[in-house]
């Protein structure tokens, strides 16, 4: 019995001492709220352009693209569409995040919405695009790109398309016939479909 009495003499002291800590604990005085924690994402850099990589599965071949935010660009039967792309600051852990649209252009010319959600560049398998022929996944989101902003291209033709709006009529007007008016209106009753289906 002499073996016991040690064990049970350290376990009646282990437990008294736990119970006077709890008093101790529950009598002090409550603990001063914490500061309010900075608002989630409060870290978080929004970038323009993010950089997505898609493997073709016929060819095996893996393409890495950029696309800007709310721009489309098409990988294979797909069109993917970030709208927008989340980063944290070098000097924090890496946490890169986007929200993706990614449409399939089927046979039949048909877009089919295949995707919508957010990508994680550092979980890829986590909400990547699985398609029967093509994968998409996040692998960063950038603040420059050695592609030309859509922006850039658009104000160039914009300011060429302007000047010429400006000296010329309205586009809504038809210009008039350069032969007399009784010869042009046959001719002017069965105008072809210049129309483009597609």
């Amino acid at each position: 019995m002499s073996f016991f009495n040690p064990i049970l003499t350290g376990g009646l002291t282990l437990a008294a001492s736990l119970a006077v800590s709890t008093i101790a604990f529950a009598a002090s005085p409550a603990p001063a709220p914490p500061a309010p924690a900075a608002p989630a994402g409060s870290d978080r850099i929004t970038n323009p352009v993010a950089e997505f990589a898609g493997i073709d599965k016929i060819t095996g071949r893996i393409i890495t693209f950029d696309v800007y935010i709310d721009e489309t660009v098409q990988f294979g039967a797909l069109q993917v569409t970030p709208r927008v792309c989340y980063s944290r600051p070098q000097n924090e852990q890496p946490k890169t995040d986007s929200f993706v649209e990614v449409d399939e252009i089927t046979l039949d010319r048909k877009i089919r919405r295949i995707f919508t959600g957010w990508m994680f560049a550092e979980s890829p398998g986590l909400n990547a695009v699985e398609h029967a022929v093509y994968d998409v996944w996040l692998k960063e989101c950038k603040q420059k790109s050695d592609v030309p902003a859509p922006d850039a291209g658009k104000s160039g033709a914009t300011k060429a398309d302007g000047a010429k709006a400006d000296a010329s009529k309205p586009a809504a007007t038809k210009p008039t016939p350069s032969v007399a008016p009784d010869a042009a209106q046959p001719d002017d009753a069965v105008e072809p479909d210049t129309t483009d289906t597609n």
